[in-house]
């Protein structure tokens, strides 16, 4: 399960269990009467603060954070280009333009033998979008054409910013149900040990919830991907998109596995569809297409 835990999710993990230690370390707890006992209200707004700034902070580093992951080579569209790195940021830009982006993205290339490519960034203006080698490689023009429409109809529909919004929410829950489990915990010891137990459980139950948090997460993710599909159809072309979908099929196995934690980045994912899938079944994703 771990593996299917995507970057934006990982860091939003580690960014809110870094602060709830700092507080705790600091036994910063306004939510805390003076007899012990929890103000639940108190408890919701500092929830609340902590569960949204773990989920902005991610967003702010995930452009960064996707980079050094997969390695992405970003291209300099005023430097000296190789005629295949041209036509992509040309294609990028002029999807861009179409989807009535007015920055462009970064365009980036990184080293894979995966089909695949994705787009991140912390909005509109500061976006990313990259391909893999294997991509360019392997498909045809009509077929990348969809692909990197695909993504562009990602940044144009917001959907990061939207994630960033309904990971706060979740963060917040996590957050106030962890303190609520581990004020629980803490009564069942005795009071010097107290503080210690509390301190561990908070942890403890901050990580177990936010892997449960994420299925309402990865649901988002595969209902975000049917979006990006209309998307990409719009701006490609039906037939174009469809093309992309059907080419996809043939390459999921080269997905890669130690990259699992940018599935939700990508336009496709390896494993079937299940409650831990970031993406539909293509097959799925395909029909709905044809229907429009």
């Amino acid at each position: 399960m771990a593996k299917r835990i995507f970057l934006f999710l990982l860091s939003n993990i580690l960014v809110i269990t870094t602060i709830g230690i700092v507080l705790s370390l600091f036994n910063v707890s306004p939510y805390q009467n003076v007899n012990g006992n929890l103000d639940l209200v108190s408890l919701l707004i500092f929830s609340a603060v902590v569960g949204f700034t773990g989920s902005f902070v991610s967003l702010a580093i995930s452009r960064w954070m996707a980079k050094m992951m997969m390695g992405v080579k970003v291209i300099n569209p005023d430097g000296q280009l190789s005629p295949y790195e041209r036509d992509l940021v040309e294609r990028v830009y002029r999807l861009s333009r179409a989807a009535g982006l007015t920055k462009m993205p970064q365009v980036g290339i990184y080293q894979s033998p995966e089909v695949n490519a994705f787009a991140t960034g912390s909005s509109k203006r500061r976006s990313l979008v990259a391909v893999s080698t294997g991509l360019l490689q392997e498909m045809d023009d009509d077929a990348i054409e969809g692909v990197l429409a695909h993504e562009v109809a990602h940044i144009a529909n917001g959907d990061m910013v939207t994630m960033t919004l309904l990971q706060g929410i979740v963060n917040t829950f996590v957050v106030f149900f962890a303190r609520i489990a581990a004020w629980v915990a803490s009564r069942f010891v005795r009071e010097d040990l107290a503080p210690i137990v509390h301190f561990i459980a908070v942890i403890i139950f901050q990580i177990v919830f936010s892997i449960l948090g994420s299925l309402v997460v990865f649901a988002f993710s595969r209902y975000r991907e049917y979006h990006a599909d209309r998307g990409g159809a719009d701006l490609a072309g039906k037939d174009k998109m469809i093309h992309a979908l059907r080419s996809l099929k043939h390459y999921t196995q080269r997905v890669r596995d130690d990259q699992a934690s940018l599935s939700t980045l990508k336009i496709n994912s390896k494993k079937g569809m299940s409650l831990f899938s970031t993406h539909p079944d293509l097959d799925d994703r395909i029909s709905r297409l044809e229907a429009k």
